[in-house]
């Protein structure tokens, strides 16, 4: 193909340039020999279909932008049978997404989670070919759901198990593991199946419950709308918690104080408390790795395990799904069933939850010893069954109220990306101690 109507395209930054055809050809070509390619006649070829392509679809005076092009080369790649070098591209074109936010750094990136983190979680996705809603819907089409949420449920196991020897790898000075993440992340079921791995090895979790640590109402921490905001991490007794800590590793026994949520207050009754030489005190908290709360113990006796819904999944528009948004989903769920909560109390309420987070949370996930991905590449098509049908309606009583335009902007992000799942109904083929489960209900586990 010597002749392209094409003469000219939009950069990311809005510049319109000249067009170039080999810049395609080279993009192709390079990631054909990422995966042992040598043909660049065949990447020729397919530069000419991606041209064709633009051709028929961008007439003067529209012009091409340089995302469109690449999702032409992804559907080219894909549809002409080139697997391998589909998702070498795909990988490129992440990778060089992250460069461009300046988030580069092996060790920096979304939310401070570690880019090789990332990259092993994205790259997992594409061999599994579950990293679009197109994906997914095709694994539901095809009849293979049910391997995905197979291997989906090993990549989580294996995740937690990585984290539990590195506990026991360094048993002779780890006194306390904390475990800590967003809402709905997952931290319950990842507690009990690190608690399941550890007990083989003759080691076993007590946990402190940091809840019978808040203060009394009278001295709680109020927002500024005037309620009380147990989503802050001083609105715990960091005092007393640090006391205890301290004393519990110097073999002292503790009382627990008992706090009351009906009442508001701690209860005269307490709970004593000792650490035995083959138990690792367990503090299960979202706010645990909020350096005052365990500033007296030192920080080689810390094992500190950070968990999140590392959800790489684009939707129909070409944007990844946001990982606090399957949180939404997961929570919303739960507190269906578990707590009696109306879902929209529980999507009214999220602006609370993910101040704290962003506050309390995500600042401090740099200092972990290990990070668990809590996502599950099956679980969106799930939650369309449970919550699909409530979401027209809240993007229709959100749209013109001026007070709750943080719950439509939410809830029409998330309208359209569940709605372009294919709903599943059939839940006998997710295993019953799986991560899932803790928001759906029917696990082997007491939550």
């Amino acid at each position: 193909m010597d002749y392209c109507s094409i003469k000219n395209i939009v950069k990311r930054n809005g510049q319109v340039v000249k067009f170039d055809k080999d810049k395609i050809v080279n993009a192709i070509f390079n990631s054909a020999r990422e995966v042992g390619g040598s043909d660049r006649r065949l990447a020729e070829i397919l530069a000419d279909k991606v041209v064709h392509h633009l051709e028929i679809t961008k007439k003067p005076p529209a012009l091409p932008s340089v995302e469109e092009v690449q999702d032409i080369i992804e559907k080219e790649l894909i549809e002409d049978g080139h697997a391998k070098t589909a998702k070498a591209f795909i990988l490129y074109r992440y990778e060089h997404s992250k460069i461009r936010m300046g988030n580069d750094k092996e060790y920096s990136t979304s939310g401070n989670i570690p880019y090789k983190k990332i990259w092993q979680n994205l790259n997992w996705a594409l061999d599994r070919d579950c990293w679009s809603v197109e994906r997914i819907n095709n694994h539901i089409k095809n009849g293979t759901y049910p391997q995905l949420v197979l291997e989906a449920t090993e990549k989580y196991d294996s995740d937690v198990a990585s984290a539990a020897k590195k506990i026991i790898d360094r048993k002779d000075k780890v006194r306390i593991v904390i475990i800590a993440g967003p809402s709905s992340s997952g931290k319950t079921t990842t507690t009990i199946k690190l608690g399941e791995h550890l007990e083989k090895s003759g080691y076993k979790l007590v946990a402190m419950n940091l809840d019978n640590y808040f203060f009394d109402l009278s001295h709680h921490p109020r927002d500024e709308f005037g309620d009380y905001d147990f989503e802050i991490p001083t609105a715990l007794d960091l005092e007393l918690i640090n006391s205890h800590l301290a004393d519990l590793l110097a073999g002292k026994t503790i009382q627990m104080p008992r706090y009351s949520f009906k009442t508001g207050k701690r209860e005269a009754e307490t709970d004593p408390l000792k650490l035995e030489d083959n138990q690792l005190l367990l503090l299960d908290s979202l706010h645990g790795l909020y350096e005052p709360m365990t500033k007296s113990v030192p920080a080689e006796n810390k094992f500190k395990l950070y968990i999140e819904t590392l959800c790489q999944i684009k939707s129909t528009d070409g944007n990844f799904i946001r990982w606090a948004d399957v949180r939404l989903l997961r929570r919303m769920v739960r507190d269906s069933w578990h707590r009696s909560y109306n879902p929209r109390q529980t999507l009214e309420h999220w602006h609370y939850v993910r101040r704290a987070e962003i506050q309390h949370i995500i600042p401090f996930i740099s200092t972990v010893d290990h990070i668990v991905d809590g996502s599950l590449a099956y679980e969106l098509p799930v939650y369309r069954k449970h919550l699909f049908a409530h979401f027209p309606d809240f993007v229709k009583n959100y749209r013109e109220d001026p007070k709750r335009q943080d719950a439509y902007i939410r809830a029409k992000r998330v309208h359209d990306f569940l709605e372009s799942f294919i709903e599943w109904t059939d839940e006998t083929c997710i295993p019953n101690n799986a991560l899932i489960r803790e928001y759906i209900g029917g696990s082997i586990y007491k939550y």
